[in-house]
């Protein structure tokens, strides 16, 4: 399996892969790469319908860049936690702030979240965020309180009494609730439609189908949050010897088979 960084060449073929509607693992057998490779390629230069090569390729030699200008040097550089590789930590966290921004958070807040996500403490400080993401402490103030204000985060005070930022399972939880509630709101106008635009009229039918629709989706996203809710502190269960697949900290199943 090669190693190294993908070529411009490489990338003009994920993107022709991509406009023949093959899948990450196709592509990523014909380039002999894995499939995560290609996966973390594309999430992280616009997606699967958005992606360039050109672009792609320059926009990973400009983060190349800056991370050489920022990385600290000789000694002082910090030893990667529990033995990882931190090119490889470093590309995830890239990835996981793309799908962030591609499900609609900005993308101050996007870098925010998925650096908490990747920390093991799930907790950091203002100056930890500034450090690690190289960006002024404003621009953390701001995405913090965007954060707060969505249930995405929560602030705590640690033994020094420094304000902390903390990103922790609950708050998956939560912010499904927060969803649910917003999916049932919108339910909620929709059915008060029916009465202004005239019951049995197309436009109320629309309206009544709408809302209708979205009490149901509601009431299952809540439904199956609090069904869920216990994987979210329970440690993934060790795979069999051999078996790379088990763990998957799926819910049990309820109901019928």
């Amino acid at each position: 399996m090669p190693g190294g960084r993908l070529t411009q060449q490489e990338r003009q073929q994920i993107a022709l892969g991509l406009a023949d509607g093959l899948a990450y693992a196709e592509i990523a057998r014909r380039l002999d790469r894995p499939t995560s490779t290609v996966t973390r390629e594309v999430m992280r230069n616009g997606g699967p319908t958005a992606y360039r090569a050109d672009l792609a390729h320059r926009a990973t030699e400009r983060r190349a860049h800056r991370r050489g200008q920022a990385a600290p040097r000789g000694p002082q550089a910090p030893a990667p936690a529990h033995g990882r590789d931190a090119e490889a930590v470093r590309e995830y966290e890239e990835t996981l702030t793309t799908v962030f921004i591609q499900q609609g958070t900005p993308k101050m807040m996007a870098r925010v979240m998925a650096c908490l996500c990747v920390s093991d403490t799930g907790s950091l400080t203002a100056s930890e965020l500034v450090r690690r993401l190289h960006v002024s402490p404003a621009s953390v103030s701001k995405a913090v309180a965007f954060l707060d204000g969505q249930g995405l985060v929560r602030r705590e005070r640690d033994e020094s009494r420094r304000e902390r930022y903390v990103i922790d399972d609950d708050v998956w939880y939560q912010s499904m609730v927060a969803s649910a509630r917003g999916t049932l709101l919108v339910a909620e106008t929709a059915r008060q439609g029916v009465a202004v635009l005239g019951s049995g009229t197309p436009a109320a039918e629309r309206l009544e189908n709408i809302a209708r629709f979205l009490d149901f989706i509601s009431e299952s996203i809540v439904r199956a949050a609090d069904q869920a809710r216990e994987v979210l502190h329970t440690a993934p269960a060790a795979p069999p010897e051999g078996d790379a697949t088990s763990g998957s900290g799926r819910p049990p199943r309820t109901g019928r088979p």
